[in-house]
């Protein structure tokens, strides 16, 4: 394993797919994945997102809808064995179980946990011939890791995510991939404002989300971005089947 260094780039030669890369988080790890020397497929549903990622260093850009099982299969195929999958793409519904509808449930359980599900399936077998890979997947601190008010729907997808993600840790370490999920507290996102738009807007509805922040301040992209780059990379080639939250100590 290489030392740690500022020259060292710390993904050179590795491919690494990224879902939801059109903004926020999966903009930034993609950005991130490659400074530091991959070669990422950046992927969204809405392609007009991907266009700021367009003709950047070692960044592909693919339209990709994460709910369509044979269009994942199809860019399984189209860029043949990876050694980094980050699942990013998600959607964070508001409300408690007695507000929650069959429609919202079953809308979030296919985005927030089939849709990995099915990139897991379409993209481990490649990482098995190569001998080894690493999946990360995100979470999130909201419910899952620590009780969120209004979170029922999101909580339950987000701790079903780091069921899956232990499964697939234990079922393949002794083959060399690494699966782990991450868990942030509220990161300052496109997705945060339209949250924050949708109870309102102005300093009431932000108050609402900053309160559960000790820090006094959002997380930010790039700090899970980084997070996303050390998981990723050999550096956390002992690290697998773990729960990573970096939340600003909300969760203390």
């Amino acid at each position: 394993m290489a030392a740690l260094s500022e020259n060292v780039m710390r993904l050179k030669g590795k491919a690494c797919v990224v879902t939801a890369a059109g903004q926020g988080i999966g903009a930034a790890t993609a950005r991130a994945f490659a400074r530091e020397g991959a070669t990422v497929w950046a992927t969204d549903v809405d392609e007009g997102k991907l266009a700021a990622l367009k003709g950047a260093e070692g960044i592909r850009t693919h339209k990709l809808d994460v709910l369509d099982k044979a269009a994942i299969a199809a860019l399984a195929k189209q860029t043949g064995a990876v050694d980094v999958l980050f699942n990013c793409a998600g959607f964070v519904h508001h409300g408690a179980v007695l507000d929650a509808t069959d429609d919202q449930w079953a809308f979030a359980f296919n985005l927030n946990v089939r849709s990995m599900f099915w990139t897991i399936q379409a993209f481990l077998p490649g990482m098995l011939e190569k001998g080894g890979g690493s999946i990360v997947n995100m979470s999130s601190a909201a419910s899952s890791v620590k009780g969120a008010a209004l979170r029922c729907i999101y909580g339950t997808t987000k701790a079903a995510v780091i069921g899956l993600t232990k499964s697939v840790a234990v079922d393949y370490v002794a083959k060399g991939v690494r699966c782990n999920a991450i868990c942030p507290g509220t990161v300052q996102t496109p997705s945060l404002d339209e949250r924050i738009a949708s109870l309102g807007g102005g300093q009431d509805a932000r108050k609402f989300f900053m309160q559960r922040q000790p820090t006094g301040r959002f997380g930010s992209a790039e700090e899970i971005a980084a997070l996303a780059v050390y998981l990723a990379s050999d550096e956390a080639a002992f690290t697998t089947g773990t729960v990573n939250v970096i939340d600003g100590g909300w969760s203390v």
